[in-house]
């Protein structure tokens, strides 16, 4: 087969998630024939890293920027896998800006390896500059609003002087808006809904988000007044907001009729874990099909698999170089680490990744046979790739509110470190009932007279895995230091 040939093949392949085929057929053609060919290292370090060993598809790159030094994409590889493993990579990303000047995700980089190599003021001021000079950069925006919330800083700044600029542009006060709701600061975003109809009139955009603060605020009333005047959601992501007010108001019936509507599976996926609360408050048989399976929740103690957890946690908790809880999640009173924990490549890790990796697939076994329709009892449950991995340190009385992940198959909690005594939690003569527990069903901010239908006292070594549509979150602790990493498993592809 020509060079070209087997380069488009394996392109193809790439583009399909063959990572380890590609890996296979490329590893021996680059250490012959093709070893001068800096596209087939290229290959090398594409199905690499689509493994998720950063190591190996850095060291890819690195020979095929020997080869094309002044190549900007390789360049930026680079300067990605470097930071993917955990190495130092801000001098690898200013190479590639030289390169390529105004190339965003190089941009983009170059602010989550400073930020990771502990210097979040140089990462929010860096990213401040470019923001000063493309005030229209979105995506910019958004990115300096995540760094800056794990560096304690203001959250809005860089598009809020974008909007003194520009005040006339909706994606500025749509981007202005959606900050002000991850932070789950409702009041302030009801407030810039009015300055932005000041500008760019009403719109059913700014109702929809003026029904759903007023209903997270706790005025489900006014809230269902406002949403009466909507046009009905016309996606599933429009339903969430009124039928979260329902079943505020206790209208479970009417609830359950806008829960059921069907707008395809990826949209349904959000819908899910609603449908579950409301029929297991109204007793319908149909929570027992999604839910009722005591094999969906699986708890591993893998601790002796592991091996030196305390080397573990301390290299976890360097790793936590935010100072306060990142934007849109679930952490309350604690840090989460950035990037994908574990596609790094520090030996504790790519050991955990194993394990972990091998206590899914023993999970995945023993799973009830496949069920038409079901968000988690698909027909194929292959390949279990990992979709994203982090790692949260909670101190004082922090938890985890009741959230779930859209975009999972299967999600984890792994307890690498507790509060001292009797695994530390809820045990302690007078600590609160079940305090630090994981609770599967619970909705507290919707339904918070609704107790759980599983608890998981945590346990140093003790891996949960549960179905990514499932509700979850923490009972608040007394005290102390919970530690924990986290992953998703992608949802595997099913047809052809």
């Amino acid at each position: 087969m020509s060079a070209d040939a087997l380069y488009g093949a394996a392109l193809d392949a790439l583009d399909q998630g063959m990572f380890g085929d590609v890996a296979a057929h490329i590893a021996p053609e680059v250490q012959g024939a093709r070893a001068g060919d800096m596209r087939f290292w290229q290959l090398l370090g594409l199905a690499h890293r689509g493994l998720q060993d950063s190591a190996a598809s850095h060291a890819a790159f690195a020979r095929a920027a020997a080869l094309a030094p002044r190549d900007p994409l390789v360049a930026h590889s680079l300067a990605r896998t470097a930071l993917e493993a955990g190495w130092p990579a801000s001098a690898l990303f200013e190479k590639a800006r030289e390169l390529a000047p105004a190339d965003a995700p190089v941009l983009l980089g170059q602010a989550a390896a400073r930020l990771a190599e502990g210097d979040g003021d140089a990462a929010c001021a860096g990213l401040a500059d470019v923001l000063a000079a493309n005030p229209g950069w979105i995506e910019g925006h958004h990115a300096f609003a995540r760094i800056a919330a794990m560096a304690g800083r203001a959250v809005d700044r860089s598009v809020r002087a974008a909007l003194v600029r520009h005040p006339q542009d909706p994606a500025l006060w749509r981007t202005l808006i959606r900050l002000a709701l991850e932070a789950d600061q409702y009041r302030s975003a009801l407030a810039i809904v009015e300055a932005a109809r000041s500008r760019l009139g009403h719109t059913a955009e700014l109702a929809r988000i003026e029904a759903m603060c007023t209903s997270e605020i706790g005025d489900p009333a006014t809230a269902q007044r406002l949403f009466a005047g909507l046009p009905d959601p016309a996606t599933a992501a429009e339903v969430v907001a009124p039928l979260r007010n329902l079943i505020r108001l206790g209208r479970f019936e009417e609830a359950l009729t806008l829960a059921g509507r069907r707008f395809g599976e990826d949209q349904d996926l959000g819908l899910w874990p609603y449908r579950a609360l409301l029929w297991r408050i109204t007793g319908d048989p149909r929570w027992k099909w999604l839910e009722g399976d005591e094999r969906l929740i699986g708890v591993y103690d893998i601790g002796s698999a592991m091996g030196d957890l305390a080397g573990l946690a301390d290299l976890l908790r360097h790793l936590h170089q935010g100072v306060s809880r990142p934007l849109d999640q679930s952490v309350r009173g604690g840090t989460q680490t950035d990037g994908n924990l574990l596609a790094r490549a520090e030996p504790e890790l790519r050991r955990l990744r194993a394990v972990l990796l091998d206590a899914v697939a023993g999970h995945v076994a023993q799973l009830p046979p496949p069920v038409p329709g079901h968000p988690t009892l698909h027909v194929r449950r292959e390949p279990l790739r990992i979709a994203g991995a982090w790692s949260v340190r909670l101190s004082g009385a922090g938890f985890h509110i009741d959230h779930m992940h859209q975009q999972g198959w299967l999600s984890s909690a792994l307890y690498v470190a507790l509060p001292q005594g009797a695994q530390g939690i809820g045990a302690a003569h007078g600590a609160r009932r079940n305090a630090g527990w994981l609770a599967f069903g619970e909705n507290r901010a919707l339904l918070p007279d609704l107790e759980g239908f599983r608890l998981v006292e945590p346990k140093v070594g003790q891996l949960v895995l549960f179905p990514s549509t499932m509700w979850h979150g923490t009972r608040p602790f007394e005290a102390g230091e919970r530690l924990t990493v986290a992953f998703d498993i992608a949802r595997p592809r099913q047809g052809s």
